[in-house]
């Protein structure tokens, strides 16, 4: 088991480049399987995730080629339709695959998806979703079977915009007979990213980043090479990092208008940002102002930085209020930070925090991949050593998180456990 032994009080300052995104990749390796060809990814970060699903297609009869942040997917002789259980549970980003081998090979079997413990992630959008494609859906000891002789296009509405079944309509309906309409659609930019590398293959996906996407199937997809946007949710928590540690850095390879609604809040806290084309500089106040945050789909306030932003308002001068309404367990990392003496009262969806003027040093365990995250922010301000077990969670979502911390200044080593 992994840890993370951290020494806080330590300002972070320098320059750092920004992965690129984990939760663009995911559906963008998936849409390797609908060309039966040679796809080159660039920019694509080396975690766990990745490499799961790297693993899945490899074992579907996919051959991979990697070379740092370029990987080379031919799925020409790939024959596999069942997605492994083993790796099913693992993460629950993995059940993108099926609608890629249901738009190719139109049948796929699978298990219910693992992943963090955040609160109810049903996959039911999905499974509607297909069956308004014309996909029979038959479930039995915990696996789904999905078959059709054809996907027929069809107009769908979404009771909630899920990204996860925003993608897998469009991955599976790029072959569908017809066309295809989403509405009520996720906007996020990783949508917008999948979108643009499916139609630089020769997809027609149309209104992307708005409520309606309009997906006209196509005959045939061409071999290509595409480049994955910057990660804006590692961006985020770099930037809390460097408001809750007082310090002054510059973020590379990021897009701010990806980060609207984060920029305002930590201007709102105290910090003076600047930005240009793909660059941000942050400097922090020597103590942050309170705020208030509701998290909401994008382009509202991301749920994946509500942790990181939680641990930042521990430390500051008076009383933030949070508000969570994508999962309901996402404030199980608040227990953790409690034991490093933050002031956390909850009740419902809502999460009142009193700043208190420094963290004291713990033994902790990381309950997810962005609560770790916000254990790793604690640990960096807190007085004394901070131990962060669990942190294979963080592992999922990050790139060599603590070499670019180190490399601001930050004191942070991972540590091999048995």
């Amino acid at each position: 088991m992994k840890s993370y032994i951290i020494e806080g009080g330590k300002k972070l300052e320098g320059d750092v480049k920004v992965s690129g995104s984990k939760n663009a990749s995911l559906p963008i390796i998936a849409s390797c399987i609908l060309n039966g060809n040679i796809t080159k990814l660039y920019n694509v970060p080396n975690i766990r995730d990745t490499q799961i699903t790297l693993k899945i297609l490899r074992l579907l009869g996919c051959k991979i080629k990697k070379n740092s942040g370029k990987i080379e997917i031919n799925s020409k002789n790939m024959t596999g339709k069942e997605i492994p259980e083993e790796l099913m549970r693992e993460m629950r980003s993995t059940v993108i695959l099926a609608g890629a081998i249901l738009g190719r090979f139109k049948e796929v079997t699978f298990s219910y998806p693992g992943g963090c413990d955040i609160g109810s992630r049903p996959i039911d959008l999905h499974l509607s979703s297909f069956k308004k494609l014309g996909i029979q859906i038959e479930e039995e000891s915990g696996f789904i079977h999905c078959i059709c002789d054809k996907i027929i296009g069809n107009d769908i509405n979404l009771d909630f915009p899920s990204v996860g079944a925003t993608e897998n309509i469009i991955l599976a309906s790029v072959y569908a007979e017809g066309t295809t309409t989403i509405t009520n659609a996720a906007m996020e930019p990783e949508i917008v990213d999948l979108a643009n590398c499916l139609n630089k293959m020769g997809a027609k996906v149309e209104g992307a980043g708005t409520n309606e996407i309009k997906i006209t199937g196509v005959k045939k997809l061409k071999p290509i090479s595409y480049g994955i946007m910057p990660d804006r949710i590692e961006a985020g928590t770099l930037l809390c990092i460097t408001a809750a540690t007082g310090g002054n850095v510059k973020l590379l390879n990021v897009c701010s208008e990806h980060l609207v609604p984060v920029i305002h809040k930590l201007q709102e806290a105290g910090c003076n940002i600047t930005i240009s084309k793909n660059d941000i500089i942050i400097k922090a106040p020597r103590r942050l102002k309170p705020v208030e945050i509701k998290t909401m789909p994008y382009p509202g306030f991301p749920t994946d930085l509500q942790q990181v932003f939680g641990a930042m308002l521990t430390i500051a001068k008076g009383t933030s209020v949070i508000v969570e309404n994508i999962f309901e367990n996402r404030y199980k990392y608040m227990t953790e930070l409690k034991r490093m003496g933050a002031k956390v009262t909850i009740e419902g969806k809502t999460a009142v925090i009193k700043g208190v003027k420094k963290l004291s040093c713990a033994s902790v365990q990381s309950p997810d991949l962005r609560g770790g995250a916000a254990l790793v922010l604690a640990g960096l301000t807190a007085k004394g050593k901070t131990k962060i077990s669990h942190i294979e969670y963080i592992l999922r979502g990050y790139e060599k998180l603590e070499e670019k911390l180190t490399k601001l200044g930050a004191s942070i080593v991972l540590e091999e456990g048995e």
